[in-house]
């Protein structure tokens, strides 16, 4: 009988595990995650208020729970935790599904001043990530630059723009609930160094922004006008046609009523250098940009400075070095050959990887399905030479052995369980627990 062990238990480890127990009517699957917390970034990364989304969980939840699947939570792979090398004598087979952990920096002056942060940073602290060390992002803000048009980009502009009534049903924490309904900041500037057309958000989540109470959304249609494809849409993709359509239906509209908040989104401007006042970030200094023809863009020698006292850098994804694997620095990810390992340009038995740390952090959610597929079905195509390994009766077993306290499955619904009694004692639904004590303390109760 194959046990392997998948480490990761986002969408990527959850499509892994399901692939394993639909395609191999017999195979053994151990679920490893870092957090004693399942889901990945549908928890931790999927904003608050996109509960449908967030509803995917159920259907993880469904993979977690088959009877040949077990979750195995607060297990670190790497240093201070169960090595590499450990798992390959533990498992007839190991598949990293770990994502793209860290975010890309803009590499300019004044990056560093306090009040600038990775729109990761700031998810995490709104998300409840035990990680999250940061709080008080919005406190003395009037006014916050968000660079970058990808989704993650909407996302944190429309939770700045969110009011407590809004924010109160979802499950975000309530220490960040409270920071967000006392916010003084009215407006935000969504910036991107390219145009409207190549802008990486999705339609859905644009004209979310439009849909936000006491929010006008304002562009400047001669800004928008810079694009050729803008001003002849006709040769673009149906997805960057639609986000063109819903930026002219603003730029075109009337001036709106003056509202409580104002999302400016902005194009052609790329960041040269954070400014500072009285020893934190107070406006950002841009280049006009225009489009050089092949896709790109050129700097223009005019420059515009914004004012913020928040800045949100949201300009991608990258994978970090797992000890015991190799990596690839250019890429940020492991290589590999349809989701086998690759050492040295050759296979290397019974190693595998699924998600962004094989194929670097594109696509969406449900991307993560046939990438999960393909890396399994070379796993099982190796199969009959990996199950001859010969290993411990219970690599659980063998885990408590060398000290390690896994939160199984009943250990995270005692944490649920946490959960929804914190929101009822908040006259809430339920709220995330955030910290690592509070989420241990309730999962070892289920012990008890």
């Amino acid at each position: 009988m194959l046990h392997v062990a998948v480490v990761g238990s986002g969408p990527s480890g959850c499509y892994t595990a399901q692939s394993l127990v639909q395609l191999d009517p017999e195979v053994r699957v151990d679920v490893l995650d870092r957090l004693p917390c399942p889901y990945g970034l549908v928890r931790y990364g999927v904003a608050p208020d996109h509960e449908k989304i967030k509803s995917l969980q159920n259907n993880l939840r469904a993979v977690l729970e088959h009877e040949r699947v077990r979750f195995l939570g607060g297990v670190p792979v790497g240093p201070g935790g169960v090595p590499a090398t450990r798992l390959r004598e533990l498992y007839h087979a190991v598949v990293y599904c770990v994502g793209a952990a860290t975010d890309r920096h803009l590499g300019i002056p004044g990056e560093d001043l306090p009040g600038s942060w990775s729109a990761t940073e700031f998810v995490s602290w709104y998300s409840a990530h035990p990680d999250s060390a940061a709080d008080g992002f919005v406190i003395g803000a009037r006014s916050a630059v968000v660079i970058g048009v990808g989704n993650v980009a909407v996302d944190v502009t429309r939770m700045l723009a969110r009011g407590l009534a809004e924010l109160s049903p979802t499950d975000m924490p309530q220490a960040a609930l409270t920071a967000l309904a006392a916010s003084q900041v009215t407006e935000v500037h969504m910036v991107g160094r390219r145009g409207p057309s190549q802008a990486r958000f999705t339609t859905k989540e644009l004209r979310e922004l439009g849909a936000l109470p006491g929010t006008e959304v304002v562009v400047d249609p001669t800004e928008l006008a810079l694009d050729p494809a803008y001003v002849d849409p006709s040769g673009l993709p149906a997805a960057q046609r639609r986000n063109v359509d819903a930026l002219r239906g603003w730029a075109e509209s009337p001036a709106p009523e003056p509202a409580p908040h104002r999302i400016r989104l902005r194009f052609f401007l790329r960041p040269v250098e954070l400014l500072a006042d009285s020893g934190r970030v107070g406006a950002v200094r841009f280049e006009r940009t225009a489009p050089d023809g092949r896709g790109g863009v050129t700097g223009t020698g005019v420059f515009e400075e914004i004012e913020a006292q928040l800045v949100l850098r949201s300009v991608g994804y990258r994978g970090v070095p797992l000890e015991g694997l190799p990596f690839d620095t250019a890429s940020g990810t492991v290589p590999n050959l349809a989701g086998r390992v690759l050492r040295e340009d050759a296979v290397a038995p019974g190693e595998y990887v699924a998600g962004w740390i094989k194929r670097g952090p594109t696509g969406v959610i449900g991307t993560n399905r046939p990438c999960a597929k393909e890396t399994v079905t070379s796993l099982l195509e190796d199969a009959p030479v990996l199950v001859h390994k010969d290993l411990p009766d219970d690599p659980l077993a063998a885990l408590r052995a060398d000290g390690i306290r896994p939160v199984q499955w009943a250990g995270w619904q005692a944490i649920e369980r946490a959960e929804a009694e914190l929101g009822a004692s908040l006259g809430r639904g339920v709220v995330k627990l955030p910290d690592w004590e509070s989420l241990l303390m309730a999962a070892r109760s289920a012990a008890s």
